[in-house]
Protein backbone atom coordinates (compact mmCIF):
# COMPACT_ATOMS: atom_id res chain seq x y z
CA UNK A 1 0.00 0.00 0.00
CA UNK A 2 1.07 3.78 -0.19
CA UNK A 3 3.41 5.10 2.95
CA UNK A 4 1.29 7.92 4.38
CA UNK A 5 3.33 10.54 2.61
CA UNK A 6 2.83 9.10 -0.66
CA UNK A 7 -1.08 9.10 -0.24
CA UNK A 8 -0.54 12.55 0.74
CA UNK A 9 1.82 14.05 -2.27
CA UNK A 10 -0.80 12.62 -4.09
CA UNK A 11 -3.94 14.06 -2.71
CA UNK A 12 -2.30 17.48 -2.32
CA UNK A 13 -1.17 17.06 -6.92
CA UNK A 14 -5.14 16.06 -7.41
CA UNK A 15 -6.13 18.85 -5.59
CA UNK A 16 -4.20 21.53 -7.13
CA UNK A 17 -4.87 19.69 -10.83
CA UNK A 18 -8.90 19.51 -9.99
CA UNK A 19 -8.43 23.74 -9.36
CA UNK A 20 -6.23 24.36 -12.09
CA UNK A 21 -9.38 22.93 -14.35
CA UNK A 22 -12.52 24.42 -12.55
CA UNK A 23 -11.58 26.58 -9.48
CA UNK A 24 -15.25 25.56 -8.41
CA UNK A 25 -14.67 22.21 -9.19
CA UNK A 26 -15.69 21.02 -5.20
CA UNK A 27 -18.71 23.21 -5.85
CA UNK A 28 -19.08 22.03 -9.21
CA UNK A 29 -19.50 18.19 -8.09
CA UNK A 30 -18.22 16.04 -10.90
CA UNK A 31 -19.27 12.49 -11.17
CA UNK A 32 -15.77 11.31 -10.55
CA UNK A 33 -16.85 7.91 -10.21
CA UNK A 34 -18.73 8.05 -13.11
CA UNK A 35 -15.43 8.53 -15.25
CA UNK A 36 -14.47 5.42 -12.69
CA UNK A 37 -16.75 3.25 -15.23
CA UNK A 38 -15.64 4.92 -18.71
CA UNK A 39 -12.00 4.53 -17.86
CA UNK A 40 -12.46 0.61 -16.62
CA UNK A 41 -14.07 -0.10 -20.02
CA UNK A 42 -11.37 1.52 -21.70
CA UNK A 43 -9.20 -0.92 -19.48
CA UNK A 44 -11.72 -3.96 -20.87
CA UNK A 45 -10.87 -2.98 -24.23
CA UNK A 46 -7.35 -2.96 -24.22
CA UNK A 47 -7.13 -6.44 -22.41
CA UNK A 48 -8.98 -7.78 -25.21
CA UNK A 49 -12.94 -9.34 -24.55
CA UNK A 50 -14.34 -10.51 -27.84
CA UNK A 51 -13.91 -13.86 -27.99
CA UNK A 52 -14.89 -14.21 -31.58
CA UNK A 53 -11.36 -12.95 -32.92
CA UNK A 54 -8.06 -13.06 -32.14
CA UNK A 55 -7.10 -9.61 -29.31
CA UNK A 56 -3.52 -8.92 -27.56
CA UNK A 57 -3.30 -7.59 -24.45
CA UNK A 58 -1.43 -4.34 -24.16
CA UNK A 59 -0.23 -4.24 -20.79
CA UNK A 60 1.36 -0.62 -20.91
CA UNK A 61 -1.92 0.68 -21.96
CA UNK A 62 -4.07 -0.98 -19.16
CA UNK A 63 -1.09 0.75 -16.60
CA UNK A 64 -2.02 3.98 -18.06
CA UNK A 65 -5.88 3.76 -17.31
CA UNK A 66 -5.05 2.56 -13.83
CA UNK A 67 -3.29 5.68 -13.36
CA UNK A 68 -6.39 7.61 -14.61
CA UNK A 69 -8.22 5.60 -12.83
CA UNK A 70 -6.16 6.72 -9.74
CA UNK A 71 -6.90 10.42 -10.79
CA UNK A 72 -10.76 9.94 -10.20
CA UNK A 73 -10.70 8.27 -7.33
CA UNK A 74 -8.38 10.68 -5.66
CA UNK A 75 -11.12 13.28 -6.67
CA UNK A 76 -13.95 11.59 -5.44
CA UNK A 77 -12.61 10.56 -1.82
CA UNK A 78 -11.70 14.39 -1.86
CA UNK A 79 -14.89 15.43 -2.87
CA UNK A 80 -16.65 13.81 -0.33
CA UNK A 81 -14.43 15.19 2.41
CA UNK A 82 -15.42 18.85 0.98
CA UNK A 83 -11.74 19.21 -0.06
CA UNK A 84 -10.13 18.56 3.06
CA UNK A 85 -7.01 16.88 2.24
CA UNK A 86 -6.49 15.92 5.72
CA UNK A 87 -9.36 14.16 5.97
CA UNK A 88 -9.12 12.71 2.49
CA UNK A 89 -5.40 11.20 3.61
CA UNK A 90 -7.12 9.78 6.98
CA UNK A 91 -10.04 7.64 4.51
CA UNK A 92 -7.60 7.03 1.73
CA UNK A 93 -5.63 5.29 4.76
CA UNK A 94 -8.24 3.84 6.29
CA UNK A 95 -10.37 2.05 3.04
CA UNK A 96 -8.73 -1.17 2.50
CA UNK A 97 -11.67 -2.62 1.40
CA UNK A 98 -14.57 -4.78 1.11
CA UNK A 99 -12.79 -7.51 0.28
CA UNK A 100 -10.85 -8.63 2.97
CA UNK A 101 -13.82 -10.32 4.75
CA UNK A 102 -14.15 -13.85 4.47
CA UNK A 103 -17.33 -13.61 2.36
CA UNK A 104 -15.87 -10.84 0.14
CA UNK A 105 -17.51 -8.08 -1.99
CA UNK A 106 -21.36 -8.03 -1.42
CA UNK A 107 -22.78 -6.67 -4.95
CA UNK A 108 -25.85 -7.28 -6.98
CA UNK A 109 -27.24 -9.80 -3.87
CA UNK A 110 -24.13 -12.30 -4.16
CA UNK A 111 -20.97 -12.30 -2.91
CA UNK A 112 -17.56 -12.04 -5.15
CA UNK A 113 -13.98 -13.46 -4.03
CA UNK A 114 -11.37 -10.82 -5.54
CA UNK A 115 -9.30 -14.33 -5.71
CA UNK A 116 -12.03 -16.19 -7.68
CA UNK A 117 -12.16 -13.18 -10.07
CA UNK A 118 -9.86 -13.24 -13.71
CA UNK A 119 -8.86 -9.41 -14.57
CA UNK A 120 -11.38 -8.64 -16.73
CA UNK A 121 -13.79 -10.00 -13.96
CA UNK A 122 -12.01 -7.45 -11.31
CA UNK A 123 -12.40 -4.97 -14.15
CA UNK A 124 -16.42 -5.19 -13.87
CA UNK A 125 -16.87 -5.13 -10.56
CA UNK A 126 -14.82 -2.01 -10.33
CA UNK A 127 -17.25 -0.85 -12.90
CA UNK A 128 -20.40 -2.02 -11.09
CA UNK A 129 -19.03 -0.57 -7.19
CA UNK A 130 -18.50 2.94 -9.39
CA UNK A 131 -22.05 3.16 -10.18
CA UNK A 132 -22.90 2.35 -6.83
CA UNK A 133 -21.04 5.07 -5.62
CA UNK A 134 -18.63 2.56 -4.21
CA UNK A 135 -14.54 2.28 -3.41
CA UNK A 136 -13.02 -0.82 -2.61
CA UNK A 137 -8.91 -0.12 -2.95
CA UNK A 138 -8.41 -3.63 -2.19
CA UNK A 139 -10.20 -4.71 -5.40
CA UNK A 140 -8.05 -1.90 -6.80
CA UNK A 141 -4.89 -3.37 -5.38
CA UNK A 142 -5.77 -6.70 -6.90
CA UNK A 143 -6.04 -5.52 -10.55
CA UNK A 144 -3.01 -2.92 -10.62
CA UNK A 145 -1.35 -6.96 -9.49
CA UNK A 146 -2.82 -8.64 -12.47
CA UNK A 147 -1.72 -5.82 -14.63
CA UNK A 148 2.07 -6.00 -13.60
CA UNK A 149 2.15 -2.57 -11.51
CA UNK A 150 2.64 -2.13 -7.84
CA UNK A 151 1.80 1.10 -5.72
CA UNK A 152 5.34 2.76 -6.00
CA UNK A 153 4.71 1.86 -9.51
CA UNK A 154 1.58 3.42 -9.24
CA UNK A 155 2.82 6.24 -7.73
CA UNK A 156 5.77 7.20 -9.70
CA UNK A 157 3.63 7.18 -12.94
CA UNK A 158 0.72 9.58 -11.28
CA UNK A 159 3.51 12.25 -9.87
CA UNK A 160 5.41 12.01 -13.11
CA UNK A 161 2.12 12.26 -15.39
CA UNK A 162 0.75 15.08 -12.94
CA UNK A 163 3.92 17.17 -12.77
CA UNK A 164 4.84 17.10 -16.18
CA UNK A 165 0.64 18.08 -16.76
CA UNK A 166 1.98 21.08 -14.49
CA UNK A 167 5.10 21.73 -15.86
CA UNK A 168 3.44 22.24 -19.19
CA UNK A 169 0.76 24.79 -17.89
CA UNK A 170 3.62 26.75 -16.15
CA UNK A 171 5.70 27.03 -19.31
CA UNK A 172 3.06 28.12 -22.04
CA UNK A 173 1.03 24.99 -23.01
CA UNK A 174 -2.65 27.05 -22.89
CA UNK A 175 -0.93 29.71 -24.86
CA UNK A 176 1.27 27.79 -27.26
CA UNK A 177 4.64 28.89 -26.44
CA UNK A 178 5.50 25.19 -24.86
CA UNK A 179 8.16 23.28 -27.16
CA UNK A 180 7.21 19.80 -26.48
CA UNK A 181 10.17 18.54 -28.36
CA UNK A 182 13.71 18.34 -26.04
CA UNK A 183 16.79 17.78 -28.00
CA UNK A 184 15.01 15.88 -30.52
CA UNK A 185 12.80 13.76 -28.24
CA UNK A 186 9.25 14.19 -26.55
CA UNK A 187 8.60 15.54 -23.18
CA UNK A 188 7.29 12.15 -22.21
CA UNK A 189 10.30 10.54 -23.11
CA UNK A 190 12.61 12.47 -20.75
CA UNK A 191 10.14 12.29 -18.04
CA UNK A 192 9.94 8.55 -18.53
CA UNK A 193 14.27 8.79 -17.85
CA UNK A 194 13.55 10.82 -14.90
CA UNK A 195 11.16 8.69 -13.29
CA UNK A 196 13.69 6.04 -13.89
CA UNK A 197 16.79 7.86 -12.45
CA UNK A 198 14.95 9.33 -9.19
CA UNK A 199 14.15 7.61 -5.71
CA UNK A 200 10.35 8.06 -5.32
CA UNK A 201 10.90 7.32 -1.72
CA UNK A 202 11.54 10.73 -0.20
CA UNK A 203 8.91 13.24 0.79
CA UNK A 204 9.99 15.78 -1.86
CA UNK A 205 9.69 13.42 -4.58
CA UNK A 206 7.45 15.47 -6.50
CA UNK A 207 9.67 18.63 -5.72
CA UNK A 208 12.73 16.78 -7.56
CA UNK A 209 10.95 15.37 -10.54
CA UNK A 210 9.41 18.89 -11.48
CA UNK A 211 13.15 20.22 -10.64
CA UNK A 212 14.88 17.82 -13.21
CA UNK A 213 12.09 18.70 -15.57
CA UNK A 214 13.19 22.32 -15.48
CA UNK A 215 16.48 21.67 -16.00
CA UNK A 216 16.12 19.67 -18.87
CA UNK A 217 13.70 22.02 -20.54
CA UNK A 218 15.27 23.64 -23.42
CA UNK A 219 13.37 26.52 -22.74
Amino acid sequence: MLSRDQASAMLSLQAEMNARIDPDWLKAAYPYLRAVMVEGAEAIEHHGWKWWKRQRRDTAQLQMELVDIWHFLLSEILLRENGDQNAALAVLLGLPGESRSAGGIAFDGGRHRIAELDLLGKLELLIGLSASRRIDLQLFGAIMEDCELDWPGLYRQYIGKNVLNLFRQDHGYREGRYRKLWSGREDNECLAEILDELDPEPADYRRRVYGELARRYPG
